[in-house]
């Protein structure tokens, strides 16, 4: 059913997926080359920044600290960006709810989609990164291990994926019931920023083993972890990673899709 429903309905999820990424770069002089500098310049600057604060090479985990970095930057935007906007989708589109009758969920998930797209041709960063360091041979930084398992990289993908899906139902729905979901959410995304292995790992701030249980509840730690395996160490999926990551992001597209559909009549009578 669902699944019918998504398909007669793709040609209106693939106008507003083009419609969100031309409103994003709509009043920019460069355009979606933003997409590209971003992540760069914010790159850059934390690897300036971090670098004074720790000497990342005290971490075997980290071959590399900019390509550590960004890895870890990128996914994270990717999450947070995307399931704000999902959040928002709702009540941004009232005036066309009220006047068309089609599947609400098509706007949380185009707009996930709009920047699953844009997070994709951010990774050409990334690209440019590895591509640098390895012809660059520093004993600084050492290139990324690339071998066979580099093939695992689109599973922490899909998986963070279903994971800003699942998240941008459920609050989605929220947000049309309760309007400060948006504030308390902008504090849980700078929470979850330090709380996720972005610029250190466990090894670098000297967790102890119970911290790094704790640390490890955080679905993005085994998302980011499967990538930088990947990417950057040329190892294979991690299984617990795995199992974790993709148990928790299942059931948060479960859990958001059973509110959603439970709530989405109300909708009308809130926004």
């Amino acid at each position: 059913m669902f699944f019918k429903e998504l398909y007669d309905y793709r040609f209106l999820l693939r106008e507003i997926v083009q419609k969100n990424i031309k409103i994003q770069y709509r009043h920019s002089v460069l355009g979606v080359f933003w997409t590209l500098l971003e992540p760069l310049l914010t790159t850059l600057v934390l690897v300036f920044v971090f670098s004074m604060v720790f000497n990342p090479r005290y971490d075997p985990s980290m071959i590399n600290f900019p390509i550590y970095l960004l890895c870890g930057r990128l996914l994270y935007d990717f999450y947070s960006k995307s399931t704000k906007r999902a959040m928002r989708s709702i009540t941004n589109s009232a005036s066309v709810i009220k006047k068309v009758k089609v599947p609400k969920y098509i706007y949380p998930l185009a707009n996930i989609i709009s920047n699953f797209i844009t997070f994709l041709i951010s990774m050409l960063v990334l690209v440019g990164f590895i591509v640098f360091f390895v012809l660059l041979r520093s004993e600084a930084h050492p290139p990324p291990v690339i071998n066979i398992n580099l093939l695992f990289v689109p599973i922490p993908l899909m998986i963070l994926f279903i994971l800003c899906t699942g998240v941008g139902l459920i609050i989605s729905t929220l947000a049309v019931f309760f309007k400060d979901i948006e504030y308390l959410y902008s504090v849980f995304c700078m929470t979850l920023f330090y709380a996720t292995p972005i610029f250190w790992s466990a090894q670098s701030i000297g967790a102890t083993s119970s911290q790094i249980f704790m640390l490890r509840i955080n679905p993005l730690f085994s998302i980011i972890e499967m990538f930088r395996d990947s990417v950057l160490r040329g190892q294979s999926i991690h299984l617990p990673h795995l199992w974790y990551a993709l148990g928790f992001s299942l059931a948060m597209l479960l859990l958001g899709g059973w509110l959603f559909y439970k709530k989405q009549d109300k909708f009308i009578l809130h926004i």
